[in-house]
């Protein structure tokens, strides 16, 4: 094995392209790492080069799987179009564009596999956290992390799949205030290096996006229940504020529903990922 020097740690203002590219290693060596001080949207950014939209298609255009990260993200989104609130260096964003060669019904349950991903790779880093149905990443009980997942087709005809995450870091009082809920924090210890967690997530992700391209998510249902923030709890499911389902959240199926055991109901229902959202029910 070849020894390879890796830069000091750069300061927090800084990300290194180089550094994380050598700390994700030979499982993401296909990927491109580009680093930007600050943008919108690092999967508008992403999304747009896919249909050849970028600021100059040719040049732009993705060819290989392509890791953005921006030091400030000024229009960060949630799912369904929800606002990701972030103030500068309170989290780390960043997207991920991956090609596929499955159909696109095949991704439904790439959310879940990408938590998988984060969970396994901040617990090599001593954070222990817990997944909340379909896209959080839960330490405490409070949200770590967002997913989203948005997907493109290029004028090739190649599917691509933007994979958009944020890792809180230091979301000052204010923000948590406006953000309306208390979230969780990255301990500082795990922080201390980013460009070492990035390329530590971005070699899982790689690992993981092989592994669901010829495994599909049954390779990841068992190791995301084990993760189940409220597996055994009484939940509600809402929509837009309306309860649509209550009772005891029991896990995912093999394609990535939710199975919830109702009250009175002798079999499961099983609850497809939408724009609903899932809340501990209160009592």
């Amino acid at each position: 094995m070849t020894a390879q020097f890796i830069a000091p740690i750069s300061p927090a203002s800084q990300l290194s392209a180089a550094r994380i590219a050598a700390f994700a290693g030979h499982h993401a060596e296909q990927c491109l790492i580009e680093v930007v001080a600050e943008t919108g949207s690092t999967n508008a950014d992403l999304l747009a080069r896919v249909s050849g939209n970028g600021r100059d298609s040719g040049k732009d255009a993705l060819r290989a799987p392509t890791l953005l990260v921006a030091l400030t993200q000024t229009a960060g989104r949630g799912r369904a179009g929800r606002a990701w609130l972030t103030a500068p260096a309170a989290a780390l964003t960043f997207s991920l564009a991956w090609p596929f060669a499955s159909p696109l019904q095949a991704l439904v349950g790439l959310p879940l596999a990408v938590g998988v991903t984060i969970a396994e790779t901040l617990a090599d880093f001593g954070v222990e956290v817990q997944l909340k149905w379909p896209n959080d990443v839960l330490q405490g009980g409070r949200k770590l992390a967002g997913i989203l997942i948005e997907t493109a087709t290029a004028p090739d005809q190649q599917l691509w799949a933007v994979i958009g995450i944020g890792i809180n870091l230091s979301i000052p009082e204010k923000l948590q205030e406006q953000i309306g809920r208390r979230t969780a924090n990255l301990p500082a210890a795990a922080a201390q290096d980013r460009d070492l967690l990035l390329g530590s997530l971005l070699s899982g992700l790689a690992q993981n996006m092989w592994q669901f391209e010829s495994e599909g998510l049954s390779a990841f249902v068992e190791r995301w229940n084990r993760l189940h923030a409220f597996a055994g709890q009484q939940v509600a499911i809402l929509d837009q504020g309306k309860t649509l389902h209550e009772g005891k959240a029991l896990g995912i199926d093999q394609i990535g529903r939710l199975l919830l055991q109702t009250d009175g109901g002798s079999n499961p229902i099983a609850i497809m990922a939408g724009d609903i959202s899932l809340r501990p029910k209160e009592g």
